[in-house]
């Protein structure tokens, strides 16, 4: 049994522990400081969070109840002491007893670098108090940390930012609403659309050749603002994935700014077809080119 002068002599005790992630540093900062996110990655493989209070604020406290394979709970608390997003984030994290009093705790600094699109994580911890109690879980602390990092690799893996496109017309908002909601005037710049209607639940498809390949989009409509935004499901028959289109407008003086947004790309098959960055040259044509020559043009009044 561990004496408490044995549990002093732990103190001082460090660990540095390094990953690199196939993501960019803002993903992996959002993933390391939404509540929602941490909660699915927070703890060893084969435990879960069902409790998990981490609003990452200067001074504010956190609390994690981590549930094991077998049911049992292990409530840890702590606090945020700095938080400089997009890359330092240092916290005191700790088990709790019965009575809620820390049996230990560590000193977290996590720094986040990125490079080349890819991010280096270093997670530096040192132990600043022990009780007597502490050494079966400072003893395990290194796996448990290394386990509990493959985990926030393999919730990166699935996630990635939403494609972003963004244009301002030399037109007023009504004309450029028209032009993306009236199917005549939508297949002179977008798809050979068979139908279309801006209403909610509207079902609407078209197919697209090309390289050889064939596309047969599957759309529904799901929000409807007149003259500011519309959004609609987009996904390929025959194939796994869903994601979601959204048009933004907002008038500019005598100009319209539009905003696409794409999200859930990365639910599309892991093929060359389905990269993010066809899909980024496909709608910066769509939207930067085709749209923009549609409405500006004086002959289409």
């Amino acid at each position: 049994m561990t004496t408490k002068a044995e549990a002093k002599n732990q103190i001082g005790q460090e660990f540095i522990i390094t990953r690199e992630f196939d993501a960019p540093r803002e993903l992996v900062w959002k993933a390391c400081t939404e509540e929602k996110q941490v909660a699915q990655w927070w703890g060893p493989h084969g435990f879960t969070a069902p409790i998990c209070e981490w609003d990452a604020r200067p001074g504010n406290k956190i609390y994690v109840v981590m549930r094991g394979p077998d049911g049992t709970d292990y409530p840890m608390g702590g606090k945020f002491h700095e938080v400089l997003p997009p890359e330092r984030l240092v916290t005191t994290t700790g088990a709790l007893d019965e009575k809620g009093e820390p049996i230990f705790e560590f000193r977290h600094t996590l720094t986040l670098e990125e490079r080349n699109g890819k991010t280096k994580l270093t997670m530096h911890s040192r132990l600043i108090s022990a009780t007597a109690g502490a050494e079966k879980y400072v003893g395990g602390f290194e796996v448990g940390m290394t386990q509990t990092l493959e985990r926030l690799g393999e919730l990166l893996a699935t996630k990635s930012e939403p494609l972003i496109i963004e244009r301002t017309f030399n037109a007023p908002v009504a004309k450029v609403w028209n032009a993306i909601t009236d199917v005549d005037q939508m297949r002179q710049w977008y798809f050979d659309l068979k139908g279309f209607r801006a209403e909610v639940g509207f079902e609407f498809e078209f197919v697209v050749e090309h390289e050889g390949n064939t596309y047969h989009h599957l759309c529904k409509v799901m929000e409807v603002v007149p003259q500011k935004k519309i959004a609609y499901t987009w996904r390929y028959k025959g194939e796994p994935g869903d994601s979601l289109v959204t048009f933004e407008l907002s008038a500019e003086g005598d100009k319209t700014r539009l905003r696409l947004t794409h999200t859930g790309i990365e639910t599309f098959p892991k093929t060359p077809a389905y990269a993010r960055k066809n899909f980024e040259t496909g709608w910066t044509q769509i939207i930067g080119a085709e749209l923009k020559k549609f409405v500006e043009s004086k002959e289409n009044k």
